[in-house]
Order: structure tokens, then sequence, then C-alpha cells
């Protein structure tokens, strides 16, 4: 069992390594509408905040392409100059450099393949569209355009993705969506290490009220998270009916120790002692050997759980070991689980032992 949770704990840790690439530590977002008012007041109380490495403000929304004679609908997604320190943004450009700034954008590596961009090319533009607000009826006077020159591709080797942003400067956002230099989609945070994550989330709370919404990197793959949580939990309990059925054996040895030791009871009986102080005889020597058991079990878990870590002698392919994770809460939930099972097998069977038996 310990081995097993050992390994999802391991596979979950890795699959979270590429999906978290560009997710930040926190990730604070309006509830009411898509933009709030990060004030200088507010942002002066930011500071104090005990934990905070880094802070990025952006402005996000759904914009139309152009390039050339394509188009493709994607996001905008206008960023401040702390963004680079809140997410490792450097590590996943494919091509070019990391410049959303003034008139500049990175785009996904998908959105430059269906519109055919090409980086430093200076003949070509890439327009973003996007409708004015409070319009009922468009027409050509009705839509807010810049122009920008792509000087960057990022992949992430997630097509979702890739097909989803291109990064622009915050002001060139908040001037093509007509927004004054105060408003913006949200706030995220790259968090000092053994900093308390709850402790920030409320005074986040404190500055900006309720109507917000702050998520942590998990929270923010929430999907694939319950999936993971889901396969884990599938396994963890067929495992323990493993052990449910294994136990068995332990309910069929007592037993047979009631029976053997039957006439010695009987003399036990006879000077005085209870049959709830005789069941306990056999309940207490259920649990002793299995805490054995489970200790026993869980030093050679954690043996091969470590030199897994250390050395990797099981491979997913040539270059890649199956990753494993060790921690003390599957140490927890092992222990837990053989106990509690074992106390209600080694129950059942000390209720054998009954004053007709005796």
């Amino acid at each position: 069992m310990f081995v097993v949770l050992s390994a999802f704990s391991g596979l979950r840790e890795y699959t979270f390594q590429f999906i978290n690439g560009f997710d930040p530590d926190l990730k604070l977002v309006t509830t009411v509408g898509k933009t709030f008012d990060f004030t200088p007041e507010k942002e002066q109380k930011l500071k104090t905040i005990e934990g905070i490495e880094y802070y990025s403000t952006f402005l996000e929304e759904r914009v139309l392409l152009r390039y050339d004679s394509k188009e493709q609908i994607a996001y905008i997604k206008g960023v401040d100059e702390n963004f680079e320190f809140v997410n490792p943004v450097e590590d996943f450009i494919y091509m070019g450099e990391w410049v959303p700034e003034a008139n500049q954008a990175v785009v996904g590596y998908v959105i430059a393949q269906k519109l055919s961009i090409g980086i430093f090319d200076y003949e070509s533009t890439l327009q973003i569209v996007v409708p004015k607000a409070g319009k009922g009826s468009l027409s050509q006077d009705d839509f807010s355009k810049v122009t920008v020159r792509p000087l960057g591709i990022y992949s992430f080797s997630d097509e979702d993705i890739d097909s989803r942003y291109v990064y622009t400067g915050l002001p060139l956002a908040q001037h093509l969506l007509q927004l004054d230099e105060n408003k913006v989609s949200g706030i995220e945070f790259k968090l000092k290490k053994g900093a308390s994550e709850n402790k920030i989330k409320a005074e986040l709370i404190n500055i900006f009220g309720k109507d917000i919404s702050i998520k942590n990197r998990m929270e923010l793959n929430d999907t694939l998270h319950k999936m993971h949580n889901t396969e884990n939990l599938v396994v963890y309990l067929i495992i323990t009916l493993v052990i449910i059925i294994t136990l068995f054996t332990l309910i069929g040895t007592i037993i047979m120790m009631i029976w053997d030791k039957k006439q010695n009871l009987k003399t036990l009986y006879s000077l005085g002692l209870q049959v709830k102080d005789l069941r306990k005889i056999f309940l207490y020597q259920g649990l002793l050997l299995s805490f054995l058991g489970c200790i026993s079990g869980l030093v050679l878990g954690i043996i091969v759980v470590l030199l897994q870590q250390q050395y990797g002698f099981w491979m997913i392919s040539p270059t890649l070991a199956y990753p494993v994770k060790f921690t003390f809460q599957n140490i927890i939930i092992v222990l837990l689980t053989i106990m509690i099972l074992a106390f209600l097998a080694s129950k059942i069977a000390s209720d054998r032992v009954s004053e007709k038996l005796l």
C-alpha cells in the first residue's frame, strides 16, 4: 500500500510540474464583472503582506487576431514588468524573446502556426481587434484596434494553452479595452518559501473585500487534480480490499488459538477473570501482531521508495525513472488503515470467547 501511494504521489507531482508551468503560486481575480480597481492605496497595503515575494497585475480579454489575410480568436493578456518574476516564462520561449512591452507581443505556438506568424518580420504586423464596450449594434467604428509586432513565440506542449494567449504590455491592453490605468483583471503572486498560504489569502480578502476568488496552483488545475485524486482513491480502495481479505487469516488464527487455549481460559474464568478480560487478551494479541506486521511492511516499503528516488531501478523509458515521492502523509494513511481494520478483525475473533464456550 505504501509503495503504491508513493508512486501516485510521485506521478501527481511529476504531472503538475508541466501543467503548472504558467500558473502562479496564487491567483486573485474578481467575481463581480471582469475588472476591478487596483488603486495605489491597495497596492501600498499589498506590499506590507509578509510572505509575498513578487506580484504581477494583468488584464485579460477575448479578442480577434488578424495577420495578413488570416484571422483567429484568442485572448489578449496584458502583463506588467513583474510577470516574468512570478512565472518562469523564459523556460517556455520557443523562438525569439520575452518582450511583451510597448507595441510588441509574444504569441503561442499554435496561434503562430495557424496565422503563419514569423518573428522579426517587419513587413507584417499582428492586429488585435475587440468590440468597444456598451455598443448595441456593431459597425466598423465600434471596434477598438491596436497593431503589435510579434517578437517571441512560447510553446507549452499543450495545444489549449498554446492557442489561448497573446501576451502584451499591460498599458497596451488597457488602451485597447479603453480602461484607465487602475483597472485590472487580476493579480498573480509568487510566495516566499515557507509562507503561509491561508494567512496570505485572509490578508488579501481584508484588502480587496469578499468579491474576489483566490486560487492556488492545484485549484487552478482543479479538473486534473480531481482526476488524480479519484485514481488514487480507487487504487487505495482496491488495496484495502486485499488487506481485508488477508485479515480473514488473522481472524482464523485467533479463533484457532481460542479453541487451543480453551482449557486455560476455563481455568482463568474459574479463578474469577471476567469474559471481557479474556476477550481483551486476544484483542491485544491481534493488534500487536498486526502492528508488528504493519511496521515491518512500512520499513520495507520506505526502503523501496527511497532507493527508487535515489537510483531509479524501475524505468518508464530508458531516460525516465518511474516517479515516486516519500511523504509522511502516506505513512499515516497506511498505519491508520491497517490498525483500524486490524482492530475490527481482532474484535470479531475475540468475541468468540463467551460464557457458553467456557
